[in-house]
């Protein structure tokens, strides 16, 4: 672990604004106040800080109620370490916050921004950890994230959270019932959040393994919504996916600087532990990923094949279709021939020379007779018969 940082005295900080935050105007106040004013307006509205608490050998020895009482307790060196828990924190907080336990102008500006990717920085004694919580819904089944950012300390842990999850009360409550682990400092905190981070994963994987279980057999079922479902559900890993395959690397890099940084074998064995998970589920997402773009292949194939039957039922429908036609037009024709003839001879005119012809009769009855073989032979050669 670093060595414990020299408190300063209140107000007596070096830290200034980022340029990058210039255009952002904080809460409405005096202009031109100093840094114990704005400790005290973050200290005055506690809807941002969760809560605030100093430790002792592993034991909670305070439970300051604004930001501007942890800073006078932390300079009275009642405590080893502070534990401070934010929820969405105005920028007068952040820059409090900064200038009492030196962030890093960039660490802040990410802070305040959000929307960062999971990564793993130190600014000199001080880590900055940005972490992707993700938890199961299970009455829309889709997966919600949540992000969180951790400054880590000689003898401070900050959490800020941007989403609901995770709930980092019942991480402070299991530290707190075993000081034992508390003891060992900022590092063991940070391997709790992991860790709760970490294990929220599991019922993700469980709840998207049951999707994708539902939705291979809707794919066979012939669903016709499921080609959304496939699409939503492929876009969360994708999300899972940029949330846990950084964390590999991440807690790599950590165990990396076991031997630098002289962490306790104990807690060394615990983010271990911890690294298998990641990787665990890790190649779980790949894997999701994978099954969700074959079913989505076979899906297509389906999809396709269903297409082309009814396709050809329809072509099938029209070639029967035609040969009716052609079947009804030949007769028609046929049958055409001796209405033709019977019209004419029909019209009753004087003046006809078959009329008064004694075999009139007779040639009119062959004649239709021939016409109508005729075509009935010329459709027969042609099939339409």
């Amino acid at each position: 672990m670093p060595e414990r940082r020299t408190r300063r005295p209140a107000g007596k900080h070096t830290w200034r604004r980022p340029s990058a935050l210039s255009s952002k105007k904080p809460p409405a106040g005096p202009a031109g106040q100093g840094p114990e004013a704005r400790e005290q307006g973050a200290g005055a509205g506690t809807a941002s800080v969760v809560e605030a608490a100093l430790y002792r050998d592993g034991r909670r020895v305070s439970s300051p109620g604004s930001l501007s009482e942890t800073y006078r307790l932390l300079h009275e060196e009642t405590a080893d370490m502070a534990w401070i828990g934010l929820y969405r924190p105005t920028e007068a907080e952040l820059l409090s916050l900064a200038e009492e336990f030196d962030l890093h102008k960039l660490a802040v500006e990410d802070a305040l921004e959000a929307h960062q990717r999971p990564k793993l920085e130190r600014y000199g004694a001080t880590l900055f950890v940005v972490l992707r919580a993700a938890r199961y819904l299970d009455a829309p089944e889709e997966v919600d994230f949540g992000e969180l950012h951790v400054f880590v300390g000689p003898d401070f842990v900050i959490t800020v959270r941007h989403a609901a999850a995770p709930d980092l009360s019942v991480v402070r409550r299991r530290m707190e019932e075993s000081p034992e682990l508390l003891r060992l400092g900022p590092e063991a905190v940070l391997y709790a959040i992991l860790d709760a981070v970490v294990d929220g994963y599991a019922p993700v994987v469980e709840g998207v393994q049951n999707d994708i279980d539902e939705i291979e057999t809707e794919v066979f079922r012939g669903d016709p919504e499921v080609s959304r479902r496939i699409y939503e559900l492929s876009r969360e890993m994708v999300e899972f996916q940029r949330a846990t395959r950084p964390l590999v690397g991440m807690l790599h890099g950590l165990m990396a600087g076991f031997p630098k940084y002289g962490t306790d074998e104990e807690l060394q064995r615990y983010l271990r532990d911890v690294a298998d998970h990641v990787t665990h589920t890790s190649e779980r997402v790949d894997g999701f990923r994978q099954a969700l773009s074959e079913i989505l292949t076979v899906n297509t194939t389906l999809v396709t094949q269903e297409q082309n039957a009814e396709m050809r039922a329809l072509a099938e429908a029209g070639f029967e279709q035609n040969e009716e036609i052609k079947k009804i037009s030949s007769w028609a024709a046929i049958l055409f021939a001796p209405t033709l003839v019977g019209t004419i001879y029909g019209m009753n005119f004087d003046r006809m020379p078959e009329l008064h012809w004694v075999l009139g009769y007779p040639f009119a009855i062959v004649l239709m007779a021939v016409v109508c073989t005729s075509l009935y032979v010329v459709f027969k050669r042609r099939d339409w018969l």
